[in-house]
Formats: C-alpha cells, sequence, structure tokens
C-alpha cells in the first residue's frame, strides 16, 4: 500500500451524527467512506475501515477527540488504540471542531466560528482564526448564549444556520458542515496531539451513586 517514501494515514472520524473513515499516502486520499447514522457507529464503524484498501491499515492513526456525542468519540478513540496497537502505529488525536473550521476554511479562508450540535438543547461553539488557530475556547451554550458572543464572518458546522439566523451582524456565509475524515490532513500540526483522551464538551448527566445519597 506504501508509495515510495510517502506515510499512510488512516483518519476516523465518529464524534458526531456522521461517521466516517478515510485512507491517506502521503496528502493523497486513496478511499474513503461517509455516512450519517446518527446513531450505530459502533456497529458501522470497524465494517467502514475493513472495506478501505488493505483493510485500513496504515502507519500512523488520526482520531477525533470531540467534543461531540459521548458515545460517538469513545468508540473512535478505543477502535484507533486497538489498531493502533495492533498494527504498531502511533495514534494521533485532533479536536472535532477544528476539522470543521479546516473544511469551512478551505471554502471561504476567513475567521470562523465553528457550531454543532451539543446535546440538551446546548451548542458547542468556538472560533478559528483564518490560520486555523483557535482563537478562544471552546464553549457548550444555549442558542441564546451563543448568539451573544463574538461571531465570526463564516459560521460552519451543524448548527451553522440556525446560529446565523439568531447572530447580528449576520455573518458572510453560513455552512452546513458534519465533520468528515477525508478532510482531516487539512488540520495544523499545532493542533495534534498525542494526548488521546476525550474532550467532553459537558459534564457528565450522572452523578456518582455515593455523591448522591444523602449524607447521614
Amino acid at each position: 500500500m506504501e508509495s515510495g517514501h510517502q506515510q499512510s494515514t488512516l483518519a476516523i472520524e465518529t464524534a458526531s451524527e456522521a461517521c466516517s473513515v478515510a485512507l491517506f499516502a502521503g496528502n493523497t486520499l486513496l478511499a474513503h467512506d461517509h455516512r450519517l447514522l446518527g446513531r450505530g457507529h459502533a456497529e458501522e464503524l470497524i465494517p467502514m475501515i475493513a472495506a478501505l484498501p488493505d483493510k485500513g491499515r496504515a502507519r500512523r492513526i488520526l482520531v477525533s477527540l470531540g467534543p461531540g456525542s459521548f458515545t460517538g468519540v469513545r468508540i473512535g478513540i478505543a477502535t484507533a488504540r486497538a489498531l493502533g496497537f495492533a498494527w504498531g502505529s502511533p495514534v494521533i488525536g485532533y479536536p472535532t471542531l477544528a476539522l470543521i473550521a479546516a473544511m469551512a476554511q478551505a471554502q471561504h479562508p476567513a475567521n470562523t466560528t465553528v457550531c454543532m450540535n451539543g446535546g440538551h438543547g446546548e451548542w458547542f461553539v468556538q472560533n478559528f482564526g483564518r490560520d486555523g488557530a483557535q482563537m478562544n475556547e471552546f464553549a457548550s451554550l444555549s442558542p441564546e448564549q451563543a448568539a451573544t458572543r463574538d461571531v465570526q464572518p463564516i459560521i460552519a458546522g451543524g448548527k451553522a444556520d440556525e446560529l446565523a439566523n439568531l447572530a447580528n451582524p449576520a455573518p458572510d456565509a453560513a455552512l452546513h458542515l458534519l465533520p468528515d475524515a477525508r478532510h482531516a490532513q487539512l488540520i495544523g500540526s499545532a493542533l495534534l496531539t498525542e494526548e488521546i483522551s476525550p474532550i467532553y464538551g459537558r459534564a457528565p448527566d450522572a452523578k456518582p451513586l455515593a455523591a448522591a445519597r444523602p449524607a447521614k
């Protein structure tokens, strides 16, 4: 599968209602699969990887760390770790919102607000400079709170249209985008990490049992 000195990369994206995988030789996309599942990432991800050339085997694995679906993120990370161990391949993580920003800026090179579903009626929101760098920390906000933040000229993500309708002034463009592994190579190296742990956008809904019990 290798071509000369080019490094092969498997990218795994499971942090949203979409599930996608992509295989690269260097910067060349060899194959990919992108499906809008909602749920069912655990059942679909391994067959999607197995259908790639050489069953997706690669010298490096990129995986989304979130924020996003609690279950989806954990499935993607667990799969990447297992394959990395089996293949002897390093696993590199990236923030999901940075991928969406990179996808948007490939179309519109401008400061971008990423807005995607955060669950429980909230949105994950974060701003990125036109160079792809994070302008602030991401936050999980109500739609009303998100509209009062510093919204950039471009809004991208699964909730882009809804935020654009609330923003004042209105953005130059709203791009409905879900994260797609075929664009993972667009993410700047400064946002990649070898620390593979989920980025959670919210505190857990369930409290530990001991903490939930009334004190005696």
